[in-house]
């Protein structure tokens, strides 16, 4: 399986604090079937972005764990003004791998209408953001109708592992099965913090959705969707939605030319 949200970098955000509490989330994603990851500390004001420490310190973890389990850069991107404008100038510092899809954490508790036209010319320059664990957001829970609103500027939904088995409470537990249920899911991550409190969980949410919704769909969710996402490619065929007003456009659009050269 490919995990592509992860805080696995010790010492940069609240996730492991230390080399050892990296290696342990590690084992236990390997334990689990895991062989890809992308590291994603988070780029806010709060856990300010560190590319370099965040080099030096995968390096330090992919030594460890050579031939075992391939880890990759990414980050937890929140919206802000001055990350907006150093994304704009070097985007591969954010983007996941070093291509052209984006993850895009929200703030909790107000979404402002003009988020939408600052995703919009993301698409535009080639960018493609995933949307972070909606299920958990307060503000999409409220409104979930603005989900509709970004699936059609061509925004991918990425649910967490621990949200489909219940471990954030019913609600989420509840808006993640019902996004699944609509094919509305593009990607499935553990979004992992710590082995205690936020394990990875990618095996237990890889059963559920085989149980509940067929290999097919567990497959697409936690290995194929997520492998493109990791190694930049566009997404393969994805079936249709159902009870969406916005008809879902190009999930992937093309490869981000500035990154790629294509």
């Amino acid at each position: 399986m490919f995990d592509v949200h992860y805080h696995l970098l010790f010492g940069v955000d609240d996730g492991p604090q230390t080399i050892d509490d990296s290696v342990a989330l590690a084992e236990a994603s390997i334990a689990e079937g895991v062989t890809h990851v992308v590291a994603t500390p988070h780029a806010s004001l709060r856990y300010p972005f560190q590319p370099e420490i965040n080099h030096e310190r995968l390096e330090t973890i992919q030594r460890r764990f050579e031939g075992r389990l391939t880890l990759a850069l990414g980050c937890d991107f929140h919206l802000s003004y001055d990350n907006l404008v150093d994304l704009e100038q070097e985007p591969s510092r954010y983007t996941v791998n070093g291509k052209q899809y984006l993850l895009v954490e929200f703030a909790e508790f107000l979404i402002p209408r003009s988020l939408s036209v600052v995703l919009f010319r993301l698409r535009n320059t080639g960018i493609v953001p995933v949307i972070t664990h909606p299920e958990r957001n307060p503000a999409l829970i409220a409104d979930p109708q603005r989900l509709d609103e970004l699936i059609g500027i061509g925004c991918l939904l990425q649910v967490t592992a621990g949200s489909l088995c219940g471990d954030f409470g019913r609600k989420a537990e509840s808006m993640s099965l019902d996004l699944v249920r609509r094919n509305l899911v593009d990607l499935v991550a553990s979004d992992a913090h710590s082995q205690k409190w936020r394990p990875p969980s990618m095996r237990r949410a890889y059963d559920l959705l085989h149980s509940r919704f067929g290999q097919t769909t567990a497959d697409r969710l936690c290995l194929h969707n997520p492998r493109a996402v990791f190694f930049g490619e566009q997404l393969p065929p994805q079936p249709e939605t159902s009870d969406v007003p916005v008809r879902r456009r190009s999930r992937a659009g093309g490869l981000f030319s500035r990154l790629t050269g294509k």
